[in-house]
């Protein structure tokens, strides 16, 4: 999902991120739970604190997300910093989604070594880092979408520059869902007869159809990629979408497993995302983004029974056994008007007391907070 940075809540001192007293940074393999699933959160930087988050739910959460351009401005660097001040005072780790919004050739050899030095000074300062560079690849409304071949360089690229240098930095390959694919009419869809979309017809019948792979034209290496990673939405169950609806049971392992068939249509033929990159390549999988559409005073059914029929598919208690390699899901906790649906979208699981008292209720033994990660050392 698409964000405008706000600065209201987050913006910081670069300098005093820098300043911060060096530690040795925990290695980007210990970011992954030995058991159990990090729980975390996307919250509203310009609305809400993370410590006022964190007083919400009653836990700290083991992930921050955050948005910004790649190349970074002297604001992005400053709206980052505000970040890494907030997520080194509660004790967890960042994730920080880099947007080439000036396209893929914007993100040069220097443009990847910068990022790479700064992060291992965020790692060094006591934050570690998860990158998800240029998530939704694989959409047609991102202005590096559908472009494989650049992509998956400019991945690689960023990728070797963050192990190289940033060794408490780990990097996320984050496609969108392949349902709908390949999402006919975006902006950014690879125009036909170019050499994008001759890689992206992976059954080679001439057509970028829904019966080609929405994923594998844009797998940077198994080398280049510590974690992979699909935000899941549940917009309602049919198109149009935007309608209060109580999510279908099962919907959310279906999807990522490649087995939904429901309401919202027969998705059978887009791949096991879980089985193929999580299980086949041995890595840790992430849901970044998460939550339940309810639009106030849209009709249909109430607030608490939406998000609730879909935190309880994340929160699943028997989650992590039909998904073994699931090691993160961050709840996306905002209040904000949705272009798709041209309404606002109340998004927020702690948003007024009787969801905050509900969804503490259904939190999982599996859930691991900021308290439950290794922390760099002196």
């Amino acid at each position: 999902m698409a964000l405008v940075a706000s600065t209201a809540g987050c913006a910081g001192s670069e300098a005093a991120a820098d300043a911060a007293a060096e530690c040795v940074p925990v290695p980007r393999g210990e970011l992954v739970p030995a058991d159990g699933v990090l729980v975390g959160a996307n919250v509203d930087w310009g609305d809400q604190t993370l410590a006022e988050y964190s007083a919400a739910l009653g836990h700290r959460p083991a992930v921050a997300v955050s948005f910004t351009d790649l190349p970074m401005t002297a604001q992005d660097l400053q709206d980052v910093a505000g970040a890494v001040d907030q997520v080194r005072a509660d004790g967890g780790v960042l994730l920080l989604t880099l947007e080439p919004s000036g396209g893929l050739a914007t993100v040069t050899d220097a443009v990847a070594a910068d990022l790479a030095e700064r992060l291992d000074g965020w790692n060094r300062a006591g934050v570690p880092v998860v990158v998800r560079f240029a998530h939704e690849m694989n959409g047609s409304w991102y202005a590096w979408a559908q472009q494989p071949a650049a992509y998956v360089a400019a991945f690689r690229r960023v990728a070797t520059a963050v192990h190289a240098t940033a060794p408490g930095s780990a990097t996320m390959w984050a496609p969108n869902y392949g349902g709908g694919y390949p999402f006919t009419g975006g902006p950014h869809q690879a125009p036909a007869g170019s050499p994008d979309a001759a890689a992206l017809d992976t059954d080679g019948d001439g057509t970028v159809t829904a019966l080609d792979d929405p994923y594998a034209p844009y797998w940077p290496g198994t080398d280049a990629v510590d974690w992979v990673g699909m935000s899941l939405y549940h917009w309602g169950d049919t198109a149009p979408w935007g309608e209060n609806e109580v999510p279908e049971a099962g919907k959310l392992v279906a999807q990522l497993t490649g087995e939904y068939a429901g309401l919202g249509g027969d998705d059978r033929a887009v791949p096991d995302f879980h089985g193929v990159y999580g299980v086949g390549y041995g890595k840790p999988v992430a849901i970044p983004e998460t939550a339940a559409l309810y639009v106030p005073g849209g009709g249909g059914a109430d607030e608490l029974a939406v998000k609730q029929g879909w935190w309880r598919q994340v929160l699943s208690p028997e989650l992590h056994r039909a998904l073994p390699q699931l090691a993160m899901v961050n709840w996306f906790e905002w209040d904000k008007h949705e272009a798709e649906v041209d309404a606002e979208v109340d998004w927020r699981a702690l948003g007024e007391p009787a969801l905050r008292s509900a969804v503490t209720a259904d939190l999982p033994g599996w859930a691991r907070w900021a308290d439950d990660l290794p922390h760099c050392t002196p």
